[in-house]
């Protein structure tokens, strides 16, 4: 009936108890289209990598413990949403598609089309980051476009409900513990505390309002921050984020 969450997802699911709703979790995307759309295909193309992914179908609850698990449905409500855009921008009719998941409720996704014109359309896509990540999100796409032409694609003998369950029963063996307690050795003590001034007092509950500062490198040192990556094995985003928090 229900099947255990990954570390990720179960991490998720409590921080998003915590916001209460928000939308800091959510994977929105907004894709142009050119030239003639097939609004009756597209739609059957999402039912159709919902009935072939489960996680297009799970909901998330607590069990008897408390425990956060996850529940893969037959068949979920799904609702292609069609609209014409008149009286707003294109980066507004965008913003009101964002809203708040209940991770209750399946599916954990939607999806919507604007027109813009006879030649020109906006495809909406949101979903909720305990079902999905840039990886499935590839996925997803070339499925999309594969099933959109009308091709055939071999079924799907793994879903990541296994994966969850193969990670549950990780926990439970030699490696894991040895690996546990290696990182309570590492932390153990007193661990320094980041006390930086801030403006305003730290609100009760996390909020992800903000706001952006964009820059750009020179050649030069972006050249020497690839070979950094590369000499220790690492990414160019790790190499910046080790910055950051030396900079902190």
């Amino acid at each position: 009936e229900t099947y255990p969450v990954s570390s990720a997802q179960k991490r998720m699911y409590v921080l998003q108890q915590l916001e209460d709703g928000g939308t800091g979790y959510n994977m929105p995307a907004v894709l142009e289209l050119e030239g003639k759309l097939d609004l009756t295909r597209m739609e059957a193309v999402f039912k159709k990598l919902i009935k072939r992914h489960e996680s297009l179908r799970t909901s998330f609850t607590t069990d008897s413990d408390g425990e956060p698990v996850q529940r893969i449905h037959d068949e979920v409500p799904f609702t292609f949403h069609t609209s014409v855009l008149a009286g707003q921008t294109e980066q507004e009719a965008a913003a009101a598609f964002i809203q708040p998941f209940d991770l209750s409720q399946a599916p954990l996704f939607r999806a919507g089309i604007v027109k813009v014109s006879d030649g020109r359309h906006l495809l909406l896509v949101d979903m909720h980051h305990i079902i999905s990540d840039g990886v499935s999100v590839n996925t997803l796409i070339r499925e999309f476009g594969e099933l959109y032409a009308n091709q055939e694609l071999p079924a799907l003998h793994i879903q990541y409900k296994d994966y969850a369950v193969w990670q549950e029963a990780f926990k439970k063996g030699d490696t894991y513990k040895t690996q546990e307690e290696y990182w309570l050795k590492q932390l153990e003590g007193e661990l320094p505390v980041l006390d930086l001034p801030a403006d305003y007092a730290r609100p009760p509950v996390r909020s992800f309002a903000g706001d952006q500062v964009s820059f750009t490198l020179d050649q030069e040192l972006t050249a020497g921050l690839h070979k950094l990556a590369r000499e220790n094995g690492s990414t160019l985003y790790m190499v910046l984020l080790a910055a950051y928090t030396a900079l902190l």
